[in-house]
């Protein structure tokens, strides 16, 4: 928790240190109409060369309070949008779009009745954004915290080709079927987290306050215990004395893992050691897969060309093994080879889903393809998901017994001696 809150802080201080100045305008298009907004820019003339290359012509110019600005980037980090909240937006807005209501008029019914304040002031903003003549795709873009690469290209597509209400829909499903992808990985990991965390501050608690007491006993006799008794011993005394320090340690060391795990070379580093995880690295390179094939066939049925297609899905993988394997795929049908032959070398990618993608490439169904690949894979992953607490558990199981084999006999071997010695 506090590791979190310190991350927040360092992305608060970051984002007041890169906060562009953001403008209030009063502007009229070439039919006379006023309009009214906001636009970002690093000076007042830009932003008002920015409306004038819009067709439209500046009346006023207000900067924006960089208090407010300040305290609604504070409102972002604070609040967020969660995942299962964008699978709630997106479905709002397809099924409102597919009964035929305008897009500015869907964008205002959802942002009445969404409870998340900066996503309610995000839309907002693409609302205005939209009456004054911007594409839905280029006011989203202009907010990718919020939505993805794939949501914004899919929507850019969607313009582009006249259906929108089919993009729309394929981002509907697809947001719902990754919120549920990554809800399966969090309920296959809750169980290990919670025994682990538990067995960490039970034996945090046992070493500082209940061993002192009992090995007090033995001090107090003066009578020769082993080696590994003493051991035990020590440490509980040093516990008990420094219980603080080790906290702090304990505290340390998770914020900074915390910190490093968001660096490229931390990041970088734990792709690959997840996928070489006992018993887990088969439920994330499924995971990778699953996602890939998802992703890439949504953006392939959404008209997206296939190498912006791959490179988009490098990055929403969220692998950087994959997403380098993935970026190679993308090199290589650039220079009019196929995908199928890179997955092919590579491990990570089984050889059966490599000869799938070949028939697809081949047969022109690759989008179909990629759709039964991710159905396949989200099966698996659905029984590795509910297996998992059953792989895991004896595992567990070992480790704590272990620990707690070793306290007993710590303990009891010299409480028998000594009643040995009284006999």
């Amino acid at each position: 928790m506090k590791s979190l809150w310190l991350y927040k802080l360092y992305r608060l201080y970051r984002l007041y240190e890169l906060m562009r100045m953001k403008f209030h305008f009063q502007a009229k298009n070439s039919e006379g109409e006023v309009r009214e907004g906001k636009i970002e820019a690093v000076s007042r003339n830009e932003a008002a060369m920015s409306l004038q290359e819009k067709g439209l012509i500046p009346l006023a110019l207000e900067k924006e309070d960089q208090s407010m600005a300040f305290l609604r980037d504070i409102e972002r980090i604070w609040n967020g949008v969660s995942q299962q909240e964008m699978a709630v937006f997106y479905r709002q807005f397809a099924t409102l779009i597919d009964a035929k209501v305008t897009i500015v008029v869907a964008l205002k019914a959802i942002e009445e009745q969404t409870e998340n304040r900066f996503l309610g002031s995000v839309l907002i903003e693409i609302i205005e954004d939209v009456e004054d003549g911007m594409p839905l795709s280029e006011s989203m873009a202009r907010h990718k915290d919020v939505f993805s690469a794939l949501s914004i290209n899919m929507i850019r597509a969607g313009e582009i080709s006249g259906n929108l209400q089919k993009s729309i829909t394929f981002i509907a499903d697809n947001t719902e079927r990754n919120y549920q992808l990554n809800s399966k990985i969090k309920s296959a990991l809750m169980y290990p987290g919670f025994v682990v965390s538990a067995a960490i501050i039970i034996g945090f608690i046992v070493f500082t306050v209940v061993l002192p007491k009992l090995t007090k006993i033995f001090g107090d006799m003066n009578v020769e215990i082993p080696w590994y008794t003493k051991l035990i011993m020590e440490t509980g005394n040093f516990m008990q004395s420094f219980w603080w320090a080790v906290l702090m340690v304990m505290l340390g060391a998770v914020v900074g893992a915390f910190y490093y795990l968001k660096t490229d070379a931390g990041s970088e580093e734990f792709d690959h050691i997840k996928l070489n995880l006992p018993i887990l690295k088969r439920l994330f390179k499924f995971i990778y897969i699953s996602r890939f094939s998802e992703n890439l066939g949504v953006l392939l049925a959404g008209g997206i060309p296939i190498v912006k297609a791959l490179m988009i899905v490098g990055d929403v993988v969220d692998n950087s093994v994959y997403r380098r394997i993935i970026l190679r795929a993308a090199e290589e049908v650039k220079t009019g080879g196929t995908m199928s032959t890179v997955f092919a070398r590579y491990e990570e990618f089984p050889p059966i889903l490599s000869k799938m993608i070949k028939v697809g490439e081949e047969t022109g169904k690759i989008s179909e393809v990629l759709k039964n690949i991710s159905a396949f894979y989200d099966q698996e992953i659905d029984r590795m998901a509910k297996n998992m607490t059953a792989l895991i558990e004896p595992v567990l199981i070992v480790f704590l017994g272990l620990g707690v084999a070793v306290l007993v006999f710590a303990i009891l071997m010299p409480i028998y001696s000594i009643t040995n010695q009284i006999q």
